[in-house]
């Protein structure tokens, strides 16, 4: 009969065993298995080492290359746009690049009449009515809301009396704005913070270049999205767009324009403004489109030709 020693001489034996298994065990990985563990963290320390070493390198060449842009923009650009004046539409998330397009475009020569830095409250659509109560009201009498779509769309009727006032009416032989009735228009959207405007902002602008961001994430993003196709829309019905911006991101609006079969024949987009590269593309392409009457997509994304127009390059 099996006693209760004959269970503690079986416990104990297999302690021992697995104890004299762990020291074989230990012994081994300290040798051949050890060196070769060693060997390999050895290796991918290097080859971590020289990832970060090439990482760095592409930074470098990223930065040189953004350099090599801007140095070479006035030679690119000089005098294309002499006396050619343009309005400057700054769309929410633009603040970093914004002035760097427009400092291209002075490079070229142009006049920047106005820049206008429309703020995301304009998109609301909880605002709407608000918005259209102010187009409304903001009615002049070279600046008639007559001349507007008249419909329940607050940002397509604010962007078009937008448009009025700050483009040149074609054609140039007809009544264009009051330099009055342009500042009032301007100060009634800016006093109700749906836009933004530096204090010399005038009307006669002869085309439009509309800088844009990413697109909106939040619950409007949809409508927001829309809403951005319907100011491109009026915009450019006409006076000569380019839109210059990022072409990322679900619903953004360089997406929506290079989609639309009509819009795409009348607008012309950069898609990487957000980059030297970019923004020094957003000055030809205005070139292209004010000079040359002539639409093109260019960048990196989706619908582009080139990066650049061709004739310029």
């Amino acid at each position: 009969m099996i006693n209760f020693r004959y269970h503690v001489v079986s416990l104990t034996a297999v302690f021992l065993a697995l104890a004299i298994g762990l020291v074989v065990g230990t012994a081994a990985l300290n040798g051949p298995v050890a060196d070769n563990l060693k060997s390999q963290i050895t290796a991918l320390n290097k080859d971590l080492g020289n990832k970060r070493d090439e990482i760095n390198q592409y930074r470098e060449e990223i930065n040189r290359s953004q350099e090599f842009a801007t140095e070479l923009a006035p030679t690119v650009l000089n005098g294309k746009l002499a006396g050619r004046k343009l309005a400057v539409l700054a769309l929410p998330g633009t603040d970093q690049y914004a002035d760097k397009v427009i400092s291209m475009l002075t490079i070229a020569g142009a006049t920047i009449t106005a820049k206008v830095t429309v703020q995301d409250k304009f998109f609301d659509p909880a605002v709407e009515l608000d918005l259209l109560d102010l187009a409304n009201e903001s009615s002049q009498p070279t600046i008639p809301i007559a001349a507007v779509p008249l419909n329940s769309n607050g940002v397509e009727t604010a962007s078009a009396q937008l448009a009025l006032a700050l483009l040149q009416r074609s054609p140039v032989t007809a009544t264009q704005p009051a330099a009055g009735d342009v500042t009032a228009v301007l100060t009634a959207y800016s006093e109700q913070s749906y836009i933004s405007v530096d204090d010399k902002a005038v009307g006669g602008a002869e085309a439009t270049v509309m800088i844009s961001g990413a697109p909106a994430v939040d619950k409007d993003a949809a409508k927001k999205s829309q809403s951005l196709v319907y100011m491109a829309t009026e915009v450019s019905k006409n006076r000569p767009l380019v839109v210059a911006g990022v072409g990322v991101g679900e619903g953004n609006v360089i997406s929506a324009v290079r989609g639309d079969p009509t819009l795409v024949k009348r607008i012309s987009t950069v898609d990487n403004a957000s980059t030297a590269d970019g923004q020094v593309a957003s000055a030809m392409a205005t070139v292209e489109r004010v000079v040359d009457d002539k639409v093109g997509q260019y960048g990196l994304a989706a619908g582009a030709s080139s990066l650049v127009p061709k004739a310029a390059s």
